[in-house]
Order: C-alpha cells, then structure tokens, then sequence
C-alpha cells in the first residue's frame, strides 16, 4: 500500500514490525544511497553494535534492493527493538514485490517470533521460581 506525504510528495512503502513488546513502524522510500534514521537518529547512533546494525540491515542483503529507510521504534529492549525493525523492512519490501517473498521466508524475517516473558504467578516470586520449600 503506497502512500504520499503531503508536504514533499516522495511515496513511501509502509509496515509494522513486532517482536516481544517492541514495535517498529517502517518507512521505505526508494533511493540512490541507502540511509537509515531511526528514531531521528541514524543507524550507527541507534544500534552501536555491528551485530544489531547487521540484524536491521540482513533483509536489504538478501533482497538486494536500496531504500532510504524511516524507523520509529519503542519499547522492549535494544535487540528486540533491532529484531522488529527487521520485520518491519521485510514486511515492507514483500508489499513492494511479492517475489521477495521467498527468499524472506527462507531466513525467516517474515515470522514474528512470538516469545514473552510469562507473566507472574501468585505465591511464586516470579512466573515459575517458588520460595525456598523448608520441612521444618
């Protein structure tokens, strides 16, 4: 679904991306030079380690395409927040060209990764952790 902006008219490609509690709202905007803002901050600022600004850019690497990318991400923590990221751009690319379809699913950054923290249980001191049990 493409949409325009009304004060610079660039079209852009929107999507969500989503992992633990952390969503991402994706922006493509088709470019020369890629460019990464996250959050009005670039991609090197956001996410300091190489393993982070690798996990966000892998879907542009096997799809090969270049963009000009727009991130607004909360909560969770910092390598969820990368992992929904993720999503989002490969959500975001397969509406621009359904045959990267595929090659997504393949290195799974289509899937949302379900995983949450259990909520906790009354009488434990945490979802399954009991008190230490004594006899006596």
């Amino acid at each position: 679904m493409e949409k325009t902006t009304t004060t610079t008219k660039k079209r852009y490609i929107e999507a969500i991306g989503r992992r633990k509690t952390a969503t991402a709202r994706v922006r493509l905007t088709a470019a020369t030079k890629e460019s990464y803002v996250i959050n009005d901050k670039d991609l090197a600022t956001y996410f300091v380690t190489e393993e982070l600004q690798k996990i966000v850019t892998d879907p542009f690497k096997t799809v090969g395409n270049v963009y000009a990318v727009s991130v607004h991400v909360k909560g969770s923590g910092i390598h969820s927040q990368a992992e929904a990221v993720r999503h989002g751009i490969a959500r975001a690319l397969v509406k621009e060209n359904e045959d990267d379809k595929t090659k997504l699913k393949a290195d799974g950054f289509l899937k949302r990764d379900p995983r949450a923290k259990e909520r906790r249980k009354f009488g434990l001191k945490k979802a399954r952790k009991a008190p230490q049990w004594s006899k006596r």
